[in-house]
């Protein structure tokens, strides 16, 4: 227990690991199950139906099916620009903790197994109200490609949220000290960092150095047992186009000024990955009650109701509007009724 205790955990060489995941994807080939080839069946089923050129060029702004999501040590040896923004949208200012965090880190890629499917369906789970009771958690589970939010739970929900989770976009605040509690043993961690002291974090994690305490609206565990091999960093790229393309929000707000900055929810930025690497974007639990109604639950776990968001970070109007035009270009299918 000591080992786990110090920090993440760490299993073999980057060209070990590597050479793991080519091993299992051979293996899964082989022993594929019956519910495994359903998968691929329903996989295959969804991107013949899709005319995936047709979809995208309604879209007004392009998108690279090809992007590299995560961050690399080599990025900040190699790069020809530097970044002019801080986080959350650049990383100027916190180089040298991200490079020593990523230095620890024992890769930077997706799955072999995901990253050779010649076409890649996708659902991206909101932790909405809007997917309770909706018994959706049996068709979650067949997409290629699940992901989740923060800390929204999959134990005793399964039945509407599914239990696959491909990979969880979570920063400190939201981290759960297990992730195996609600996670696959292979799901990537992938951290969205919105300030220095969430890169910071991870570095103390990961070097089992002096946890610094301030700098969180809440506090962070102190003990985290994620494996270093499913540890990722979201490039902040990916929020800075969402806030600026997607949402069409200021990145910077006017000096001087009391006007709270507003940023994108992890939601809204987990569909725009999804739309940079994915081909067929289905989506479930996203939307929010009539903001009159405080009193509403707006998750489908925990009791947080609209009167919490009453004052966050968050624009949701803006947020509505995004989600509508995507709908509307057919660039995103929700699974279920919603407002």
């Amino acid at each position: 227990m000591a080992e786990f205790m110090s920090g993440a955990q760490h299993d073999g060489t980057p060209r070990e690991r590597r050479e793991r995941d080519r091993h299992q994807l051979r293996e899964r080939r082989k022993t594929a199950k019956p519910e495994q080839n359903s998968e691929r069946a329903f996989s295959k089923a969804l991107c013949d139906s899709w005319n995936i050129s047709q979809k995208w060029e309604r879209l007004n702004f392009n998108v690279s099916r090809n992007a590299q999501l995560f961050l690399k040590l080599e990025d900040f040896f190699w790069r020809r620009y530097l970044s002019t923004l801080a986080l959350p949208y650049g990383v100027k200012g916190s180089e040298l903790f991200l490079m020593k965090a990523l230095a620890a880190m024992a890769s930077y890629d997706m799955p072999e197994t995901i990253k050779h499917l010649p076409c890649k369906t996708c659902m991206v789970v909101g932790n909405g109200f809007a997917i309770k009771n909706t018994s959706l958690g049996s068709a979650i589970n067949k997409y290629d490609i699940v992901i989740r939010l923060n800390d929204a739970p999959v134990r005793g929900y399964e039945a509407d949220v599914g239990n696959k989770t491909t990979m969880r976009l979570f920063y400190p605040e939201s981290a759960s000290y297990n992730p195996s509690i609600h996670n696959d043993p292979d799901t990537l961690m992938v951290l969205v960092p919105f300030k220095q002291q969430d890169v910071r974090w991870l570095k103390e994690i990961l070097y089992n150095e002096k946890r610094i305490r301030k700098g969180f609206w809440k506090p962070p565990p102190e003990i985290w047992l994620g494996k270093t091999s499913h540890i990722r960093i979201l490039d902040p790229y990916f929020l800075q186009q969402t806030a600026s393309r997607l949402l069409r929000l200021p990145l910077n707000t006017p000096p001087k000024t009391n006007q709270i900055p507003a940023h994108p929810t992890t939601g809204i930025l987990a569909i725009y990955v999804a739309l940079n690497y994915c081909d067929v974007i289905h989506i479930a639990g996203f939307g929010y009650p009539e903001s009159k109604d405080l009193k509403h639950p707006i998750h489908y776990y925990g009791y947080d109701t609209m009167k919490s968001m009453k004052n966050s970070y968050h624009n949701l109007s803006h947020e509505v509007k995004a989600l509508k035009r995507l709908e509307d270009s057919g660039a995103v299918v929700y699974l279920h009724p919603h407002s």
